[in-house]
């Protein structure tokens, strides 16, 4: 019978997860009091707008790469999103246990993770289709100077056998699978297998830390600890302690058309290239590997350009999280300081020549420069809608359409929204229509329209990007 690890022996474990004994149980409330409704959750998703979502923060799942949001499951369920029709928005959780129950309560539509399939998981959870399959590995750390070892020195300094886990103690996310298979592996050899939930860590800050030699050993995914491997090459993953194992999308017990909608996607699109290309990307691509070690990478390395430092100190000219600037100016340029366009903008901000003069930089100014005048013309904006739109982050959404298409364009835009009934001082759903509308002579040659034609696509699009990629930056990016 597999035994907990007591206060006595975790030692040092409860030095470096500072918490107690969490249960590696995986089940959250009694299945039969989920709530329960009628309602067709699909349609429902598809009236909001919007699927909410949450996903594994890792780096194979969902990360920032050079400023852009990544990762197999996130790029998968935005294809979803896509089809149905909807915007995305992203939420991660650190916590399993937390994680089902946010599902179950309504909080989210679908957990976009690289979830296994048990049976104790189907009393609370529905899957879809497989998204994967995968197997369970034990994640050791290789002995000092093991570069210079034979090849049979090293095996003997390592576990090759699953009854070598006897009296080991092992270290595991709460509440996962990883729990699970330890229970039945227990019971298989015949002996005792101790281990530690914790819940504090997901299981690629454990492989962190086994890397580390903060703690000895763990188990993981084998396409997750693959990646790991890349950048922590003292782990060994060779040893298997499942067998194939599917991996899925989960919903809620009653969200039956939700699910069908899923899997009817799912079926079709594991068959197109694009979905092979995804795949490839993620799982078979050797360039992957300057990708994760990037410092451009939001798991290992944390940063989002070469101007974090300078964008954090700046953006106090605004007020604005300083991420939220980043994002305006992946957008604009992609933190390059050459680009120009079409239109005659110029460097990282894209400013137009009479904007960059107004704020005394030109073409030669430093990026530094063009960062400052950009973000001053952000205030001059923020200024003039200040009066009509006093709620700050509402304000933000029309400071962004503005420097994208300019003041006038919005106005004509907020001027439409107030004829036709709709509320002036609100973006989504309700100006963003009409921006949209000013390509249409039906609109842009209204009475109450002074500046005419503007292709409307562009700052309809614009802020909608900027957000979401916003949003994604406090998911990952500290502030």
């Amino acid at each position: 019978m597999i035994q907990k690890i007591s206060k006595n022996t975790i030692g040092l474990l409860l030095l470096i997860f500072l918490s107690v004994f969490i249960s590696c149980n995986p089940s959250v409330g009694d299945s039969n009091t989920q709530k329960s409704t009628d309602i067709n959750e699909l349609e429902e998703i598809k009236k909001r707008g919007k699927l909410i979502v949450i996903t594994d923060f890792n780096s194979v799942d969902y990360f920032i790469y050079k400023g852009q949001p990544l990762g197999f499951n996130y790029e998968l369920i935005k294809k979803f999103a896509d089809h149905i029709g909807v915007s995305l928005e992203i939420r991660t959780n650190y916590n399993l246990k937390n994680t089902f129950r946010s599902l179950q309560e309504g909080e989210c539509d679908i957990l976009a993770m690289g979830l296994t399939i048990t049976k104790e998981r189907t009393d609370f959870l529905q899957f879809t289709l497989p998204i994967m399959q995968t197997k369970q590995v034990l994640v050791q750390r290789k002995p000092e100077g093991w570069q210079k070892m034979r090849k049979k020195e090293l095996e003997n300094h390592l576990i090759r056998s699953t009854l070598e886990l006897a009296n080991k103690n092992i270290v595991v996310e709460a509440n996962s699978s990883h729990c699970q298979r330890l229970r039945s592996l227990s019971q298989e050899i015949g002996d005792t297998i101790r281990y530690f939930g914790s819940p504090e860590f997901v299981t690629e800050a454990l492989i962190q830390q086994v890397a580390e030699g903060r703690i000895d050993l763990t188990v993981s995914d084998e396409h997750v600890a693959m990646v790991a491997q890349t950048y922590y090459p003292n782990i060994d993953i060779a040893l298997p302690i499942s067998f194939a194992q599917n991996l899925a999308w989960a919903v809620k017990k009653d969200s039956n058309q939700l699910l069908e909608a899923i899997n009817t996607w799912l079926k079709n699109y594991k068959t197109s290239k694009q979905y092979a290309f995804l795949f490839t990307r993620y799982f078979k691509n050797s360039r992957i590997k300057k990708t994760i070690k990037s410092e451009y990478n939001s798991y290992k390395g944390g940063r989002i350009s070469v101007y974090d430092k300078f964008l954090k100190e700046q953006s106090t000219i605004v007020g604005w999280d300083w991420r939220l600037i980043a994002s305006l100016i992946y957008t604009e340029s992609r933190f390059n300081p050459n680009a120009k366009s079409w239109a005659g903008a110029f460097g990282v901000m894209q400013l137009m020549p009479v904007t960059a003069n107004k704020f005394g930089v030109g073409e030669g100014s430093s990026p530094q420069a063009h960062i400052v005048a950009g973000i001053k013309y952000l205030k001059w904006l923020d200024k003039y809608f200040s009066k009509e739109i006093p709620d700050t982050t509402e304000r933000i959404n029309f400071v962004l359409a503005s420097y994208n298409a300019g003041a006038g364009h919005v106005e004509d835009a907020r001027a439409l929204a107030k004829k036709y009934g709709k509320d002036p001082n609100i973006w989504f759903d309700n100006v963003d229509y009409f921006i949209l509308q000013k390509s249409n002579p039906a609109f842009y040659k209204d009475s109450v329209v002074k500046y005419g034609y503007c292709r409307g696509t562009e700052p309809y699009r614009y802020v909608s990007e900027i957000v979401d990629r916003y949003n994604n930056y406090k998911n990952l990016i500290k502030s």
